[in-house]
């Protein structure tokens, strides 16, 4: 941000077949006949131009004896055991007729060819099984070189059958079977993908809705998914009429509201340079002549809203201040989004508006609408050119780092968006070339040492691949070292890597590591979920979860120590850090092990899935079971939306907790084991939502929804509802 304050159906369905006139229309006999041949004339025969009457007779009418001399091209199994001569008539040659046996014949070539087919199967087979267990300790060239291999022996415009018989269906879809203008709550909601918890919730819905005895429903007897949308984005949005645009709130009230944000929401955010507007703020309520313009103005009361829903969630806004989001929210509409401002061309505080607005509406239910504001705040970041790296001259590199952490902010939000209404991300990483987010606080970027780095794009790079799990793609299109091996160079290189060693941890370093995580997250959902995942076979689906999930180890294992969440103990520094990157990871490795759950539960009891998909499948339960391991046993709504990523946090406890309804409901093999275990986190799922329901509509919803099948279902299990969680 600029140090200084900017100024101000209708459808015709018909089709009418055209009819030419002037084209002779064409009937199609109903007998066919033969054409007549016209007899020779008496005066033809008279000329002399006689036909030729001669009739070709064959040479030898006789029968064929089966002892002659002749050859056949292939002898009956009877002449071929006796060594004799075959008259290689069909069905029955000559000498079987007169012998009165039964004659057949065999294709030895055939039956050769198809053995030697069977053979060559069965060691393809073998070698499949080889290459499953040893793809995911191959490098990365191994690895390219085996992915290469696979697809030049696949066809891949044809669906692979699974090699246990059953149809493949990984999850990733090509075709909908909703029809989303039918009314306004499925207007509302939208379409929802393969990757979101809701659409996991709605198929396990049907499947335990429907009477194993009467045929499926069809489409119109059958409950849309919108029965399952705990959102709520079929509610319109509190736009309060008659409000004052100049209106503030008193300066201890904006105090709080400010480092609310910035304590709760900039980390994992960090859309607005914190150090700028900070002092913008100080001017504008310690100067009363400075007059800010209109979208900053929409930018600060954005972040009164998002804290005031935050401080609404945890219970501690006097009664008289519940609404106080909804007016925040009205004014910045007012001021920096209404129509006109869609109409006019962006600028950075224009991006950060958006986003911002995006936010909001995420942190209040209203998750589609988030969805199509931040698409248009990704639109207007790329007019301004934020998805490249700046050479600009005219840009200090302060500027350039702070927009290039408004990008990645919104890069972040597209996708925990793409993850929870299951759509594919807004910003395509192909087109991006944008300098991952330097783990330096912004009061650290006048160090000389650190303005190195940000001047320095190959310094950065050389730190960036010293500190991350895997080298990112898009830093592994940068020449991350250069080819000529000159001593200053490498003594560069070195320096570089001893500082990435002694960084300490500091909120620049989470968003790092978060956003690494995210480029994972988002290549797990291209891989598993997109419509073209369904040309692949099964096999080669296991290979890239092994992988992936190869990869999410990988990058948990270069966190700092500070940041890690194997025991989330909230009394040490970075509790929130450590809580935010927890329930990132795991949902991560929810999107890359689900396939298998998914794949495990559709097949025959009798079908063996093989160790791959037993082995992820159980790894999704377990998953499942940790988040919830996060929350505290006895629930506290206050620590909840202190620690957590509160903005999100009923998508991670739903997720989770439809991965356990899920295991528990379909007895999936490797969990039965584990039932009561997993029983009692479903417990406490239903303790937790229903604490949360008192405070958020959302919430709400979904306990409702989540009691709904317990209620009339859990007695498969012999599970029983706790006593004042009834409906």
């Amino acid at each position: 941000m600029n140090r200084e304050y900017p100024s101000d159906q209708a459808e015709n369905e018909s089709a009418l077949f055209n009819y030419d006139s002037s084209v002779p229309s064409y009937t199609q006999p109903t007998e066919f006949h033969f054409p007549e041949i016209p007899l020779p004339s008496h005066d033809d025969l008279a000329t002399g131009d006689q036909p030729n009457t001669k009739v070709p007779i064959a040479r030898n009418l006789q029968p064929i004896s089966w002892a002659s001399s002749g050859r056949v091209s292939r002898a009956c199994e009877n002449c071929q055991e006796q060594k004799a001569k075959c008259s290689g008539h069909r069905p029955v040659c000559l000498r079987c007729k007169d012998a009165g046996v039964r004659c057949s014949y065999s294709d030895r070539k055939r039956e050769k060819m198809a053995k030697q087919l069977s053979d060559l199967t069965a060691q393809l087979e073998t070698y499949k099984t080889l290459l499953q267990d040893l793809y995911p300790r191959l490098d990365n060239l191994s690895a390219r070189h085996v992915d290469q291999a696979l697809k030049e022996f696949s066809d891949p415009f044809t669906p692979h059958p699974d090699p246990a018989g059953t149809p493949f269906t990984l999850g990733a879809i090509d075709y909908t079977e909703e029809d989303f203008n039918r009314d306004e709550k499925l207007q509302a909601m939208g379409f929802v993908g393969e990757h979101s918890e809701v659409a996991w919730l709605y198929r396990l819905k049907l499947d335990l809705d429907q009477d194993t005895t009467t045929p499926a429903p069809t489409s119109f007897d059958r409950p849309s998914i919108s029965s399952v949308n705990y959102f709520q984005d079929e509610l319109e949005i509190s736009v309060l009429d008659d409000i004052d645009l100049s209106t503030r709130p008193p300066q201890n009230v904006a105090s709080q509201l400010i480092n609310g944000y910035f304590h709760s929401v900039h980390p994992a955010f960090p859309i607005i340079g914190m150090t700028t507007f900070l002092g913008q703020c100080n001017s504008f309520y310690l100067n009363p002549n400075v007059r800010p313009g209109k979208r900053w103005l929409a930018v600060l009361n954005l972040i009164f809203a998002i804290t005031a829903r935050r401080l609404l969630l945890m219970g501690h806004l006097p009664h008289s201040e519940v609404d106080s989001h909804l007016v925040y929210f009205t004014r910045a509409w007012r001021l920096g989004i209404d129509n006109v401002a869609l109409l006019s061309h962006p600028d950075l505080q224009q991006v950060q508006v958006e986003g911002l607005t995006a936010f909001y509406l995420l942190s209040v239910g209203q998750v589609n609408r988030s969805w199509r504001i931040l698409g248009i705040a990704i639109r207007s970041a790329v007019t301004m050119g934020l998805n490249l790296r700046s050479e600009s001259s005219i840009i200090d590199h302060l500027s350039k780092e702070i927009r290039y952490r408004v990008w990645w902010a919104l890069f972040m939000l597209d996708t925990v968006l793409c993850v929870m209404t299951g759509r594919p991300p807004s910003t395509v990483e192909s087109f991006c070339s944008t300098p991952l987010p330097l783990p330096y606080t912004e009061e650290e970027f006048s160090n000389e040492q650190i303005m190195q780095l940000i001047t320095d794009q190959e310094a950065r790079n050389v730190l960036m691949s010293s500190l991350l799990s895997t080298e990112p793609a898009i830093a592994a299109r940068e020449s991350l070292v250069s080819h000529t091996r000159s001593a200053q160079l490498d003594i560069k290189r070195k320096q570089v890597e001893r500082k990435a060693q002694t960084l300490a941890p500091n909120g620049s370093l989470y968003f790092l590591y978060a956003v690494d995580l995210a480029l994972l997250t988002r290549e797990a959902v291209e891989t598993l979920y997109a419509p073209r995942a369904k040309r692949r076979s099964w096999l080669e689906t296991e290979i890239k979860i092994s992988t992936l999930n190869s990869k999410a180890d990988r990058w948990l294992s270069r966190l700092p120590a500070e940041f890690h969440f194997l025991e989330l103990d909230t009394s040490r520094p970075f509790a929130w850090e450590r809580a935010s990157l927890a329930f990132r990871f795991y949902t991560t490795k929810l999107i890359i092990s689900q396939p298998c759950l998914r794949h495990l539960a559709n097949l025959p009891i009798a079908t063996f899935p093989g160790a791959v998909c037993d082995t992820m499948a159980a790894l999704c339960v377990q998953v499942a079971g940790q988040i919830l391991d996060l929350l505290p046993n006895e629930v506290d709504t206050v620590w909840l939306y202190e620690i957590s990523p509160w903005w999100c946090i009923l998508h991670h406890i739903m997720q989770s907790s439809t991965i356990l309804l899920i295991a528990l409901f379909t007895r999936i093999r490797p969990v039965i084991a584990d039932a009561d275990n997993i029983a009692e986190k479903v417990k406490k799922a239903t303790r937790w939502l229903n604490k949360m329901s008192a405070k958020d509509t959302s919430s709400q919803r979904a306990w409702l929804i989540y009691m709904d099948l317990l209620s009339r279902h859990a007695s498969k299990l012999g599970l029983e509802v706790e006593p004042g969680l009834n409906l």
